[in-house]
């Protein structure tokens, strides 16, 4: 197991590009399943989720060719629909979340998925419900196995439907729009999820053949088509990177140019860091963080405390509450973190109270920052990352603590962020990989 080895205080100073956006690169690549045409995909983020996602593609059949480090090429011409009963396919899907993905595409063009019950963070329960039912809606048949917690759907040939979403949850609506798009009919989803991921996702599948209306609101309508065709297709820049990288320049108070984060589709994330006091700039296409020493809470228009909660888009991903608390430790002010989504992804504010950080847990979904204003700054010390979004906001409270911390279990980090310390490296951070 790896960890990372940092020594904190250091400025940083530079420019730094965005990977390609994580959570639309699982959609998008399980999408090259609907077709037995060549798929083009161009800014591939080379992180763990993607390149376990890809390596079980290819074991079941499909060639993937790389064209260079974030651009490649799919086709699934002859997929392996009995390796979805083996053992190794089991094992390959259960760790990792993003198999889920999987489910649409197969059950559109082939009439089965199997999946076992998908592993990734432990940020509480995250439940398939809006995943099955929406493919039960279609016509699908379910069965679940308890004994070795195996998903299987199957059917003859899926029937387009109204369907109003429980949630508004954005892989859901993912998984059950590639699915509408191959069904006979007209689908109606209501209550969809419309996050840029999902809007991507959309324009991808119209350029291979299907016809969806609706696309960026929470009304989409599928007709769908017997046959989809190969595309072309370049993901977003990962919008939860810049965020990372808004706050380490505050935390860190560095001078940092993030390159291209494409402002459109960043929503109200710079917005919600500048209610921490951080001031940033658009250059043109880049995004300016200035150097400097303190930044202030707002309060709101009644004097009372400041509260950043997450919730569907438009509003701000949970993503990066887990960012947003830990800068809000050296802000002057106070803030109240709700974290409405998952349960346990506030869990690891005992390792920030470790390092000196006052924050009051309320419960699983509240927590209190007091902001230090950098007068007593966080001391190094030993942490465990544990799930991706915790574990950068570990690595940033841990680049701008005094001393050498180390952070174990940084298979986490890497799920996420493509050579994260090789490129905060370049900026100016002392970060070295130990490895076990």
């Amino acid at each position: 197991m790896a960890s990372f080895k940092v020594t904190g205080g250091k400025h940083l100073k530079g420019e730094i590009i965005p990977q390609g956006a994580k959570n639309e690169a699982l959609q998008v690549i399980s999408a090259v399943l609907l077709t037995p045409e060549k798929v083009s995909i161009r800014n591939i983020p080379d992180i763990l989720d993607v390149k376990n996602l890809i390596d079980l593609l290819q074991a079941m059949g499909v060639r993937v060719s790389r064209l260079s480090h974030a651009d490649y090429t799919f086709e699934a011409r002859q997929v392996n629909i009995e390796y979805l009963l083996t053992e190794e396919y089991k094992k390959k899907s259960a760790n990792l979340r993003g198999s889920v993905m999987i489910v649409g595409p197969l059950l559109a063009r082939f009439g089965k998925a199997y999946i076992p019950k998908p592993g990734g963070d432990k940020i509480g329960r995250r439940r398939m419900d809006t995943h099955i039912n929406g493919m039960i809606s279609l016509g699908a048949s379910f069965v679940y196995e308890p004994r070795d917690a195996f998903y299987k759907l199957e059917a003859d040939r899926l029937q387009g439907c109204y369907m109003l979403l429980d949630e508004a949850s954005v892989t859901g609506t993912a998984n059950i729009v590639m699915a509408a798009s191959r069904a006979r009919g007209v689908t109606t989803i209501y209550n969809a999820a419309c996050e840029p991921y999902v809007q991507q996702l959309c324009s991808m599948l119209v350029s291979m053949g299907a016809r969806i209306k609706g696309i960026g609101s929470n009304l989409l309508t599928i007709e769908g088509v017997e046959n989809l065709t190969g595309c072309e297709h370049t993901l977003l820049p990962d919008m939860i990177e810049v965020g990372s990288f808004i706050g380490l320049a505050a935390m860190t108070h560095s001078e940092i140019t993030i390159k291209n984060p494409g402002f459109e589709n960043l929503g109200i994330i710079p917005a919600t860091f500048q209610r921490l006091g951080i001031i940033m700039e658009r250059k043109n296409n880049d995004l300016f963080i200035p150097a400097r020493d303190h930044y202030e809470v707002e309060t709101f228009i009644d004097g009372s405390i400041m509260t950043i909660d997450d919730a569907p888009w438009p509003g701000f991903t949970p993503d990066l509450l887990s960012v947003i608390l830990v800068v809000a430790t050296q802000a002057k002010g106070s803030v109240l973190i709700h974290q409405k989504m998952f349960e346990s992804r506030l869990f690891f504010v005992d390792k920030l109270i470790d390092m000196g950080a006052q924050i009051i847990l309320c419960d699983p979904h509240r927590a209190t920052v007091i902001g230090l204003d950098n007068h007593i700054r966080l001391r190094a010390t030993t942490l465990t990352s544990p799930d991706i979004r915790a574990g950068v906001a570990l690595l940033i409270a841990a680049l701008s603590a005094d001393g050498t911390s180390t952070i174990h279990n940084i298979d986490q980090i890497d799920r996420g962020y493509e050579r994260i310390d090789e490129r905060l490296n370049a900026l100016g951070a002392e970060i070295v990989r130990l490895t076990s």
